[in-house]
């Protein structure tokens, strides 16, 4: 399996004939924008884009690039029906528990302890649960990424029920897990053999580097990609 960090928490997943883009929050992304990748490089070929939940540093570029590139959103259901209303052509919608089914992988919504919405005329509307997704390659090894979270204990269930080999974390702390209980999670209720950090560096008053959870995680390694540079996992 395939990986391309974007910043922030959007990441490209690829095995098979299958590139997943995972919460496409690439303009007004300072991580991205730095990097000077074009963007051309992260959506060619997509074939899908997942969504984690609905605030706008997750949904980012969504509905453009599902245009431009006629590629698949799946989001729960809620948060799908809202994109289609702007112009998302093909959506796959699911919910938390639930297994969408794809002709290389499964990918399941799991529970998140966040929020999710985004502002018309000011207002918040309600776009579903915030959820995690686990994205089974048929054949191959099983990611999870958390989306915004806090440590929750029924992570131990989502690990008995797909034993994810890889998992993308968030760290940043004040919107979702910081260094301490981003590691708990990862030491108590898994067992993965990569452990990517993620949410952090964007905006100034979250975690500027993963220094604090790489000590939290103390003997356990951690991967700390590089921004647009694909790795194997």
């Amino acid at each position: 399996m395939n990986i391309t960090w974007f910043g922030h928490s959007c990441f490209r997943v690829e095995f098979g004939a299958s590139r997943i883009l995972i919460d496409p929050f690439l303009t007004g992304n300072p991580t991205f924008e730095k990097a000077g990748i074009p963007e051309s490089d992260v959506i060619d070929g997509i074939t899908h884009v997942a969504l984690t939940h609905g605030h706008e540093d997750h949904v980012g570029d969504t509905v453009r690039i599902c245009k431009e590139t006629g590629t698949t959103l799946i989001a729960v259901h809620e948060l799908a029906t809202y994109l289609a209303s702007h112009g998302v052509e093909k959506t796959d919608p699911g919910n938390t528990g639930g297994v969408v089914p794809h002709e290389e992988f499964e990918l399941t919504f799991v529970p998140a302890l966040h929020s999710s919405s985004n502002m018309v005329d000011g207002r918040p509307v309600y776009l579903g649960d915030p959820c995690g997704i686990v994205i089974a390659a048929n054949g191959g090894k099983t990611l999870y990424h958390m989306g915004d979270t806090d440590v929750f204990s029924d992570m131990a269930l989502i690990n008995e029920l797909h034993e994810p080999q890889i998992g993308i974390v968030p760290i940043g702390d004040r919107y979702t897990m910081g260094a301490k209980a981003a590691a708990l999670a990862c030491k108590r209720f898994f067992d993965f053999d990569t452990i990517i950090p993620c949410h952090y560096g964007t905006f100034p008053v979250i975690d500027q580097t993963p220094e604090k959870f790489a000590a939290a995680m103390g003997n356990h390694e951690i991967v700390v990609p590089e921004v647009g540079v694909l790795f194997d996992a």
